[in-house]
Parts: C-alpha cells; sequence; structure tokens
C-alpha cells in the first residue's frame, strides 16, 4: 500500500518536472522567434509581401526563413501555431501551485503572523488574484493607454510592485513570491490566448476570405508580445526563488522582485538590440550588476523580528496537527530534531555560513516540529536528505522513530492521513 505522502511527492515532483519542460519549450520558442524577427534583413527580389529573410544552419543543415507581414500570394495549407508551449507551462504551473500551496497551505502558503486567515480564504485570494490582475491589465492595454508603450509598461510595472507588496502583507515568503511569478505568467499567457492567437486567426480568416485584415490586429498582438518578451526573465527568477531564503524570505521580498523586473527589461534590451543589429548597449550590463548587488544588500535585512514570531507561535494547532503532536512517539521526536536540525532551522541559525532558516522552515519547537511533520517524515524518515551530508549525524535509530512516530499519527488521520 502507498503512503500518500509519498503519492503526493512524486506527484508534486512530477507536475514540476512537466511544468519546467513546457517553459523551457515556450521560453525557448519565444526568444527565437524575437531574435529572428529582430534579425530579418531586406534584401533585392525578395517574393512580393515578403518583409525581410534570414539564413541560418543547424544541426548539419541549411535554413531559408523569409517573413510576411500580411500573408504570402498563395495561403499555405499547413500553419503551425506557436500556442500549447504557452498553454501547458501555465497549465502545468497551476496545478503544481494547487498541490503545494493549497494543498499544503497550512505549510507555505498562510502565515498567521501576517494575517488571520483561514486556509480556503489563503487560497481564494490567491486564486482570485490571478484572475483580477489580467482584468486590470487588459483594461489598461485596451484604455487609451495602449497607444503610449512606455507609459503603460511603467503602469505595468507598478502594477507588478503592487501585487508583490500586497502577497507579502498576508502570504509567508515562498508564497509571495511564486504566488507574484503566477500572476506574471498568467498575463504572459492570458495575452496568448485571449488576444494574439485571436487577432492572428482574424487575420488569416480575413486572407482566406480574400479581405484585407485591419492592420490594427497585428499591432494589438505584437504590443502583447513585446510585454511577454520584457517578462520571462523576471518570471523564471521568482520561479527559482523558492529554492534559495536569502530571495524569499527577506521581509523585503517584493523589493527585491521590482528590482528583478527592472533587471529583465536591462538584459532583454541589450539582447533585443544586437538581434536588431542597432547597438551594442553594454551599459545594461553595468546596470543589471548594480541592481543585482542592491538585491544582495537588501537580502541581508532581518527576515524576522521579535513580535512576528511571537505572534506566529501563539497560533493554536489545527486539528490535524494536534493529532501529530499526542501520537506516540512525539517526545522521541520532539528530542531529535531541534538537536539535529535546529542548527540551521531556527530563527538565528548558528551554522557556519547559514544566515536564514533554508526554506523559511523552523525546527526549534514542538509546534515547529508538529507544523512540518510530512517534510520531516519524508526528507529526514524515508530518506537521507536532511541533514546534508548528516552533518550531524542523525543515526538509522533516530529516522526509523522518526518515520514510526509519523505513521501512528497517520493512522489516526481520516482516511488514512490523506489530508496530511
Amino acid at each position: 500500500m502507498y503512503d500518500i505522502a509519498i503519492i503526493g511527492e512524486w506527484l508534486a515532483f512530477a507536475v514540476r518536472w512537466l511544468h519546467v519542460i513546457t517553459a523551457m519549450a515556450w521560453i525557448g520558442s519565444s526568444f527565437y522567434f524575437v531574435a529572428l524577427d529582430l534579425g530579418l534583413r531586406k534584401v533585392p527580389h525578395l517574393p512580393v509581401g515578403a518583409h525581410g529573410e534570414e539564413w541560418q544552419v543547424h544541426g548539419g543543415g541549411f535554413y531559408h526563413i523569409q517573413k510576411y507581414l500580411v500573408a504570402p500570394e498563395n495561403m499555405p495549407e499547413h500553419l503551425v501555431w506557436f500556442k500549447w508551449e504557452s498553454y501547458s507551462t501555465w497549465l502545468s504551473g497551476a496545478g503544481l501551485l494547487m498541490l503545494v500551496y493549497w494543498v499544503g497551505g497550512e505549510l507555505y502558503l498562510i502565515d498567521p503572523a501576517k494575517a488571520d486567515l483561514s486556509l480556503w480564504q489563503g487560497v481564494l485570494i490567491s486564486a482570485g488574484s490571478l484572475t483580477i490582475g489580467w482584468i486590470v491589465y487588459d483594461r489598461l492595454c485596451k484604455s487609451p493607454l495602449g497607444e503610449s508603450p512606455t507609459v503603460l509598461m511603467v503602469l505595468l510595472f507598478v502594477l507588478l510592485v503592487a501585487m508583490g507588496y500586497g502577497y507579502n502583507e498576508i502570504f509567508t515568503g515562498r508564497a509571495t513570491m511564486l504566488h507574484l511569478g503566477a500572476f506574471t505568467a498568467t498575463i504572459m499567457t492570458a495575452n496568448v490566448f485571449f488576444i494574439i492567437i485571436p487577432n492572428q486567426k482574424i487575420v488569416v480568416a480575413d486572407l482566406k476570405a480574400g479581405r484585407t485584415p485591419d492592420a490594427k490586429y497585428g499591432k494589438i498582438a505584437k504590443l502583447r508580445s513585446t510585454h511577454n518578451n520584457y517578462l520571462t526573465l523576471p518570471v523564471v527568477f521568482l520561479m527559482l526563488s523558492n529554492h534559495y531564503p536569502l530571495a524569499f524570505a527577506s521581509e523585503y521580498n517584493w523589493v527585491i522582485a521590482a528590482l528583478v523586473f527592472l533587471m529583465g527589461v536591462t538584459i532583454r534590451h541589450y539582447f533585443n538590440t544586437r538581434h536588431a543589429g542597432t547597438g551594442n548597449p553594454t551599459w545594461t550590463w553595468l546596470v543589471t550588476a548594480i541592481l543585482f548587488v542592491l538585491i544582495m544588500q537588501i537580502s541581508m535585512a532581518p527576515m524576522w523580528t521579535k513580535n512576528t514570531l511571537e505572534v506566529s507561535e501563539a497560533q493554536p494547532l489545527t486539528p490535524t496537527q494536534q493529532v501529530f503532536a499526542s501520537a506516540e512517539g512525539f517526545e522521541d521526536v520532539v528530542n531529535i530534531i531541534p538537536g539535529r536540525c535546529g542548527m540551521c532551522h531556527a530563527r538565528e541559525p548558528f551554522y557556519e555560513g547559514i544566515y536564514h532558516a533554508p526554506k523559511g522552515i523552523l525546527l526549534e519547537t514542538e509546534a515547529d516540529v508538529v507544523k512540518t511533520a510530512k517534510q520531516i517524515y519524508l526528507q529526514a524518515g524515508l530518506t537521507h536528505a536532511m541533514p546534508p551530508a548528516n552533518v550531524s549525524f542523525m543515526e538509522e535509530g533516530e529516522r526509523q522513530k522518526i518515520v514510526e512516530w509519523y505513521e501512528n499519527a497517520r493512522g489516526k488521520l481520516p482516511f488514512g492521513g490523506a489530508i496530511q
């Protein structure tokens, strides 16, 4: 019989793997076509309607690519649409968000020290914010501001910073960064689904019917595509941030995210300019480096305050957590974990080189141990993932006690512990 915790862990791993694969496909095709579009060259004797061409070599073969601003004289029967890379990335990301931050919301989503929310309220805010964000952004693009791309980009930046600040007021640091990434990715995928692809289909339908397409559809799609181009790198950073406490566990993580969005602009500006052959703006690397140094400085700000810890520890245990606190073997585990793991997973870590508890997980008190039961079971009981390289010399007998305690508690939960 499979343990529900093991199944959940492998399911999350599988969805994360899928998410990374699809994101690679989407980002790869996006960057490729941006570079291709900017690198097109006008040469004599181009076919009627062709805007430019480029020769490329890859994998032992030569490719001759031509771009038509409208369409060739004879519309091809076979037309490849680049859309599923975007859709599958968002869908797999949404699945991962649900598995990690909704199912495991008591540990990863809700921060009682910031907001007194129940899990269902946190999940509702999580889901609702993604939808509302797209609506606000879409309205801005469809307003007269759509004719002022620079102003619109500045307002988009302000919107993203405001959302980062808002998330940090109610969610954990990890959830803040991840949700800001999901918020941004939702805008990007919605651009593809609601604007870019439908507009392209309108143009194709007009051409097939012998009508002259309205140029506005291409202009609108280009604006949204440009936004996606500049948002891609920050989204990747936010996806990775949950592995680095210095990024997500700072009380100023929303400021770090804001600077990362600016870094995304400077980096893409360099490559876009180079691909277009219009210059070599090396100054963007200096600006990027300065922004990164600022991020490192901000990450050193105190992560917790005394009052925040006291409020957090005062939160009552949930019914599930109470079962783990009263299960046979709990006293043994409480004696094991702080001694073997507390040097790093502490409010003030004392292990050399560790300044913040890895992934923001604390393992000092009984409440800490109970709230992190499944992670302890998977990382230090079933596997030897923790402590890293077994630096605190955890013994096999101690790992066995962790497993026995978890299984004793799980047996008392509904559906064999399916909710833990």
